[in-house]
């Protein structure tokens, strides 16, 4: 099963821009993942076609499970 940490926000032409972390730490909390979000915007780590980030939208922890069928 794979797990991903989403991360939305909003650029300055009013966009959303997710940023996802494959297999975030089992016990990460909502507080380090805010705090994580803050420092993004705020050092301007990131940008997006449609410019920098400037708010945060929302976070997520999505698990995925995946069944392979052989077929030929």
């Amino acid at each position: 099963m794979a797990k991903y940490l989403e991360m939305l926000f909003r650029n300055q032409a009013g966009q959303l821009v997710t940023i996802s972390v494959i297999d975030p730490r089992p016990d990460i909390t909502p507080g380090e993942v805010e705090a994580v979000m803050d420092t993004i915007i705020a050092q301007n780590i990131f940008t997006s076609p449609g410019g920098d980030l400037v708010a945060k939208v929302q976070a997520r922890v999505i698990e995925r499970s995946y069944t392979w069928y052989n077929v030929s």
